[in-house]
């Protein structure tokens, strides 16, 4: 497997300056006095973290989980970065929404905005997903391909990048590995994942096999 194309990684110094100058973004807004819905596709599905009545498995289109973040803290460094999910443009989505109570609005997006936008790589949009009991807008946050963090790689160059990335909260490959889990365990299979997982496995048999 070759090594990813350095071009497309961003430079220690510029993954810093993501972090002390994050895009600005427009906030979302929810109707005033109503609840609304939060599309989850990765970690949001297993770990809210925020108060919900409701949840109901759902059907994005125009829009697919992928690897597509460069991670320079949790999943990885500026010197060796890593990867993360991100909601990218094309195809379809399978994952989970949240009806928020309208009490909880500004608590609930509050949590939201300091979870999801710390580099502002991700645009706040309102999405329309399918559900067993009809659509939804549901707020999300897809990937902006014009972010220095938006990582245009091959396959065979995620799968690098998710070996190498080891950051604050673990490997990157763990990350990998969790995130098809707990897919798996609610019923959502992601051939890209098994994919990816397939590529990790090989990339890391071949560098024991050269020791």
């Amino acid at each position: 497997m070759r090594a990813p194309d350095t071009k497309a990684i961003p430079k220690p110094s510029e993954f810093r300056e993501i972090l002390e100058k994050p895009t600005p973004r427009e906030r979302l807004a929810p109707p005033n006095g109503a609840d609304f819905w939060v599309f989850g596709y990765g970690s949001l599905m297993w770990h809210p973290g925020f108060p919900h009545l409701e949840v109901r498995q759902s059907l994005l289109h125009g829009y697919h989980r992928r690897f597509c973040v460069f991670s320079h803290r949790y999943r990885g460094t500026p010197e060796q970065p890593g990867l993360v999910l991100g909601l990218d443009r094309g195809g379809c989505c399978h994952g989970m929404v949240f009806r928020v109570p309208a009490a909880e609005r500004e608590v609930v997006l509050d949590y939201l905005w300091e979870r999801e936008m710390v580099t502002g790589v991700y645009i706040p949009r309102w999405l329309t997903c399918r559900t067993p009991h009809g659509p939804v807008s549901a707020a999300g946050f897809v990937v902006d391909p014009g972010h220095r963090q938006y990582a245009r790689l091959t396959p065979e160059e995620t799968a690098e990048l998710i070996v190498q990335g080891v950051g604050q909260r673990g490997p990157c490959s763990e990350y990998l590995v969790n995130t098809n889990h707990h897919l798996e365990a609610l019923g959502i299979h992601d051939r890209h994942l098994r994919h990816l997982i397939a590529l990790v496995d090989r990339r890391c048999a071949e560098s024991r096999g050269g020791r």
